[in-house]
């Protein structure tokens, strides 16, 4: 399935929760992830990312069934992290 995940946490926590969802997913921009994801693989990620949050910190989940139904249109540049350091 497609995913994308966007967070906001505490200051202290932005660097953990970073580094764990750049282990599952692309990064695209600021608090911004998406990829392809097995459901195995994101029950784990959920389940780590829910082991460094707060209860004040948020996280949102976008499921996308089918991939082919979405239609992703930047404005501006693309930030894809591969671009920002090639």
């Amino acid at each position: 399935m497609f995913v994308i995940i966007t967070y906001d946490v505490g200051e202290k926590r932005v660097s953990k929760v970073c580094k764990k969802l750049r282990e599952y997913l692309e990064w695209t921009q600021n608090s911004v992830f998406e990829g392809e994801i097995q459901k195995g693989k994101l029950t784990k990620c959920l389940s780590e990312l829910e082991d460094i949050i707060k209860e004040e910190d948020s996280i949102y989940l976008y499921k996308v069934e089918n991939p082919r139904a979405i239609e992703k249109k930047v404005i501006g540049t693309d930030r894809s992290f591969d671009q920002l350091f090639l």
